[in-house]
């Protein structure tokens, strides 16, 4: 895996290869973090973030690229720029693994449907990017769509919004940060390390730590390093080495699989409203890929 960016007008396999792999991974999470639905949400994602730390770094000192987290753990703006998407990032985790825990992995569902239309959105409005007619529509569609939602149901749809608002902002920041993806990983996970650590600690001392109480529950943690670590720096590798419009379509794998997971495989009901919603996301998703696709026609 390298860091260094390529620029390139068509597909490379081992791109797609990387990029397809993140997102099966990330579309069959709900059934791992399901596994542990009896253990509470912030200590599987404490465990996530201390595991992850020797898988990335092993990775990075493979490839020899450890020098700039070296140049970012002495750098004052770099590590306030780290602590902030390492916040956004936990938050994420946090109500994704709440929502599976929760009988909410539809709505966490709908929340990464809309991301990426909020992704571009951010990029209107923070990053002076210029949106077409049909994007702008889209955008308005799945906001009609939230409101349809809130307003049958009395509330808004939290989860889907928070995980929005979490993953959109992280990824916009994240472009703020001068290290590669990888890298970057590593600095997150780093900085999330020590009160990771000491809420461990504090729950095995109290008696109510789940890690070591059996052998299922220690693998079960144990592996949320893996599966934390391993999609997200395949995507990071695999996005430099795709075309835009390839990552446009690609990315709405994981919320497709993880749509059909929750109504297929955990049974969870859809109600009129998210009936009424759904279609709505998915005409606003097309309008959006067609948007991408079309000036490359």
């Amino acid at each position: 895996m390298s860091d260094s960016p390529t620029k390139t007008d068509e597909d490379s396999r081992a791109g797609l290869a990387f990029a397809v792999s993140a997102y099966l991974i990330w579309g069959g999470l709900p059934i791992y973090l399901k596994l542990m639905s009896h253990i509470p949400p912030a200590e599987v994602v404490a465990h996530r973030i201390i595991w992850s730390v020797p898988i990335a770094a092993a990775i990075l000192m493979a490839l020899g690229r450890t020098r700039d987290i070296r140049a970012a753990l002495t750098s004052p703006k770099m590590l306030a720029m780290g602590a902030l998407t390492a916040t956004l990032i936990s938050i994420n985790w946090g109500v994704y693994v709440w929502a599976i825990s929760n009988g909410q992995t539809v709505e966490a569902a709908l929340g990464y449907y809309i991301n990426p239309l909020f992704s571009i959105f951010l990029g209107a409005t923070f990053l002076g990017e210029k949106l077409h007619r049909q994007q702008w529509v889209a955008i308005a569609l799945a906001a009609l769509a939230v409101t349809v939602l809130s307003v049958s149901t009395g509330r808004v749809p939290v989860v889907a919004m928070v995980l929005t608002l979490s993953w959109g902002g992280y990824a916009l920041c994240k472009r703020s940060l001068p290290i590669g993806p990888n890298q970057g990983f590593l600095l997150e996970v780093l900085l999330l390390l020590i009160p990771s650590a000491l809420w461990v600690l504090w729950l095995q001392n109290q008696g109510i730590g789940h890690f070591g109480s059996n052998s299922r529950d220690t693998w079960l943690l144990l592996g949320g390093g893996a599966v934390t670590a391993i999609p997200l720096m395949l995507y990071a590798n695999g996005a430099k080495r795709l075309r835009l419009t390839t990552i446009a379509i690609l990315q709405y794998i994981a919320p497709t699989l993880i749509f059909l997971v929750a109504t297929l495989l955990f049974r969870e009901p859809l109600g009129l409203a998210r009936m009424v919603a759904f279609p709505m996301i998915w005409v606003a998703v097309a309008l959006y890929l067609h948007s991408v696709l079309w000036p490359r026609r």
